[in-house]
């Protein structure tokens, strides 16, 4: 762990001089000017020290650090010239940062935009899946549009802000390292080092100078879909391994002009706690006391500020009630004042919106406590109108906004922004033959051998190489699947192995392995085999999510996916070993595999070098193993799917070659039609999810029908309700409507409330079989407030088409989407017949219809 040293600030500056008795204040905190100073006053004999408010930190309590970026003079000088040779529209646009999907060159030019960045599901020219050429030559545009003064501006130039959180994930081609978690199982600083060297050579390599990495969320609870891309829920750990990738991004603290040396600029994120939310909510509450806030979640920034970290990204969650994006007490007061953070802060994708008293196109209170850059990705229009507006009004200081950007120009100076010409000129630029190189693939094939986690072997391992070995499960070939979310694509879906160029899968390592020992080996995902084989592998578990997508109700593994329990269990009954292969973003209860499998091994998001899981599980011509194990658990594996019976392997748990072979006592196997369902689903496998009801009514009369059995009748007999096959035998509901309107909709008994999946790319999914098209259909939500519905084409198909709808969509026609009792409503004219399969939430649409 990097160690920091704490210095006692004395006498620190007020919040921001000159603001005091500003319009504007943090959410629900008093008006900028009267933030504590980094050390407690001294509280005069016989009076109580006033209580802190919910969501009010206290600085005094935080440990104090020395941000070790040394003060550039010239670069003061150059900030102090520029921001008085600025126009206010020209400071503004500086704390705007507009997504690629949504902005224009020409835009960055007549805003003076600041930053932009890549989303998740962005790309050059609108193709998230555009070739390397296609980034640099965007990056060019960008960068002179930026610094173009034809108009007389100053010319500032813009940085590009990336997701490169596993690699340069963006890209095809790539080098993609084992998500956060694999690489806390590896326990190895050093390697991490190594990571973050090469992932920002990578990013060089295309043009793009920030990535918003590393996350040093501790995750606390695993249903949260983000775990995955923290480390450990142990804060030491993570703390250990913050500097080191930060320094393998940036290159050493004192370093300045970095874009002459093979770095980019790092963020760590989610300043505070977005690993500590209640339930695991994503974007929720945590409800955690201070001293838990700062000893846990707060426990990563010491080592990330030792390091010059440039820039931190403010978490959607809140604390304690209040949203951290709006909260100046931790952003300004603990992290900028106490903490002594030199760089800039930036907030999440919109999520200013989520401060009280705000909405996506206007919020003064982020800026006012403490956030410099607005990240905007689509609302960045009015939100520079806003801040304009306001500016020029003189009620948001000019003081606050010199403040924030002389942060973003300070952080761009020392990057070099301001010397280094357009990006397709700098050093690495267009070295194609970097994204995957032979010596980055290395560092990733070690952390894969690293990182992979024995919890069982009943002397089955390692697999000896000149026999016949089956290699089994969906997931074998697949690795997409082994690389997870936040690759390529936002969720890491709708790509296959075409699109990873160089990279390996779990069974292309193995086939290789085997074969090089004079062995064989056949990939057969159902199991099947035409000669008897020695061994057997079956690959398993989770498909690639990102956020929303990934939250869980429970830690167990999708029962869609525990069809590889059989095949162990076939292959088991035929005396062959079994070796269970888990791919997986957190630790799940998956105790049917772990009493089938003779061995069971964690392989967690391994990423686009497969072969080293190979590496430790085939061994040598001797028999030997080439690569003992070495991942340790970076977190509590579950006994059940709720844990409510403890661990069953605790954090630090992880077996190697030399661990004696002990008996095996079975675990105890839960009923999972018992189980609290996925928070997602609200209608499948033929019937709603638990507390949801499913129901046919006109949609003009308020009378309803609720359907319980089949078959049934509705609307006075112009409808017919009955069961029919989807994936499981009555898995779909198939409505024959005889003529007139028709709605069916899924009601829950209390409000759903989806404006958080709003600011994202989610989508209501429902699969349908339509046989007979209606004249007309429209897709809807019901509120208390408002209802708002969108026209969609469902054509007459005979197969299931698994149709999106942008939730967004919704929310822009005015749907009340905090509060809605009846989340989908799907509304048909005419005589028609279809049957659904599936709704829920989601990104994965074969069709996405259109907002209309």
């Amino acid at each position: 762990m990097v160690s920091t040293r704490v210095i006692e600030l004395v006498g620190a500056a007020a919040l921001l001089a000159g603001c005091a008795g500003s319009t504007y204040g943090a959410e629900g905190g008093s008006p900028v000017g009267s933030a504590p100073s980094a050390d407690p006053a001294p509280v005069a004999a016989g009076v109580s020290a006033r209580a802190p408010a919910r969501g009010e930190a206290r600085p005094e309590i935080w440990p104090a650090y020395e941000y070790p970026v040394p003060v550039v003079s010239a670069d003061e000088a150059k900030i102090a010239d520029l921001l008085a040779r600025m126009t206010l529209p020209e400071k503004i646009g500086q704390l705007v940062q507009a997504d690629l999907c949504c902005v224009t060159p020409e835009d960055v030019k007549t805003y003076n935009l600041g930053s932009i960045l890549v989303g998740g599901n962005s790309g050059p020219d609108g193709d998230d899946l555009a070739p390397a050429p296609a980034w640099v030559a965007a990056a060019d545009a960008f960068y002179l549009a930026s610094v173009d003064t034809s108009d007389g501006g100053v010319g500032v130039p813009v940085v590009w802000g990336t997701d490169a959180v596993h690699g340069h994930s963006n890209i095809i081609g790539a080098t993609i390292f084992p998500h956060n978690i694999g690489l806390g199982a590896m326990r190895d600083p050093a390697l991490i080092e190594q990571i973050g060297a090469a992932t920002a050579k990578e990013i060089r390599v295309t043009g793009q100078e920030w990535t918003f990495a590393p996350t040093v969320a501790v995750p606390q609870d695993f249903r949260w879909g983000r775990a995955y891309e923290g480390y450990s829920s142990d804060p030491q750990l993570v703390a250990s391994y913050v500097g080191a990738m930060v320094r393998g991004l940036q290159g050493p603290p004192t370093g300045d002009d970095l874009l002459s040396g093979p770095y980019v600029i790092a963020s760590t994120k989610h300043f505070l706690a977005d690993g500590g939310t209640d339930n695991g909510v994503d974007q929720g509450d945590s409800s955690i006391s201070e001293e838990e806030l700062r000893d846990i979640h707060g426990a990563p920034y010491g080592p990330a500020i030792a390091e010059g970290v440039s820039t931190v990204m403010v978490s959607f969650s809140g604390w304690q009630g209040k949203k951290m994006t709006g909260n100046s007490s931790l952003i300004t007061g603990v992290l900028k004042d106490r903490m002594d953070f030199g760089g800039f802060v930036v907030s999440d994708w919109n999520a200013h919106g989520q401060i009280v008293g705000c909405t996506n196109e206007s919020c003064p209170q982020a800026l006012m406590a403490g956030v410099d850059m607005y990240m905007a990705p689509d609302t960045w229009r009015p939100i520079y109108g806003d801040l304009l507006t306001r500016a020029e009004a003189g009620t948001i200081p000019i003081e606050r906004i010199d403040e924030a950007v002389a942060r973003i120009l300070r952080v761009k100076l020392r990057l070099g922004l301001f010397d280094h010409g357009k990006p397709s000129t700098r050093p690495l630029a267009g070295e194609y033959d970097l994204l995957g190189a032979p010596e980055h693939r290395a560092i990733a094939r070690e952390a894969v051998r690293k990182s992979l986690v024995l919890l069982k072997d009943q002397g089955v391992l390692p697999i000896a190489p000149g026999g016949r070995l089956l290699v089994a499960g969906e997931g074998a070939d697949d690795i997409a699947r082994q690389s997870g979310g936040w690759t390529l694509s936002w969720q890491g879906t709708g790509v296959d192995n075409s699109h990873f160029p160089g990279a390996t899968s779990i069974w292309s390592g193995l086939k290789q392995a085997v074969e090089a020992g004079g062995g064989s080996a056949q990939l057969s995902p159902d199991g099947s085999f035409s000669q008897k084989p020695d061994a057997a592998i079956v690959v398993f578990g989770e498909k690639p999510y990102a956020e929303f997508q990934g939250d869980r109700a429970t830690l167990a593994l999708d029962t869609e996916l525990t069809g590889p329990y059989e095949t162990m269990r076939k292959l088991k009954a035929q005396g062959i070993p079994v070796i269970a292969l888990m791919i997986t973003g957190r630790p799940l209860y998956v105790n049917p595999a772990l009493n089938t499998a003779d061995a069971f091994v964690v392989a967690w998001l391994p990423g686009s070098e497969g072969g080293g899981i190979a590496d430790v599980l085939v061994g040598d011509a001797a028999g030997k193993a080439r690569f003992d194990f070495a991942g340790k658990l970076p977190a509590a594996w579950p006994r059940t799917p709720d844990m409510d019976n403890g661990a069953l392997h605790e954090f630090g748990y992880g077996l190697t070659y030399d661990s004696p072979v002990a008996g095996w006592s079975e675990l105890p196997e839960v009923d999972m039609t018992e189980v609290a369902g996925d928070s997602r689903l609200w209608f499948g496998s033929g019937k709603p999810a638990a507390r949801w009801s499913l129901l046919v009514g006109d949609g003009t009369s308020g009378g309803q029908t609720r359907i319980t059995t089949t078959p049934a009748e509705a609307l006075g007999g112009r409808a017919l309700v009955t069961a029919e096959n989807f994936l499981v035998q009555e898995g779909a509901q198939r409505v024959a409507v005889a003529s007139g309107e028709a709605q069916v909709s899924l009601r829950n008994f209390e409000p759903v409330d989806i404006d958080r999946e709003t600011n994202a790319d989610v989508l209501v999914l429902m699969t349908i079989k339509v046989r007979d098209a209606p004249d007309s259909a429209t897709l809807g939500a019901i509120g208390p407030a408002s209802n708002a519905a969108a026209v969609i084409d469902l054509p007459a198909t005979g197969e299931f088409v698994r149709y999106g709808l942008p939730l967004k969509c919704l929310r822009d026609k005015g749907a009340d989407v905090k509060s809605l009792t009846e989340p989908f409503v799907l509304t048909t004219r005419g005589k028609t017949d279809y049957a659904l399969g599936e709704v829920r939430l989601g990104t994965d649409a074969e069709v996405v219809l259109p907002c209309r």
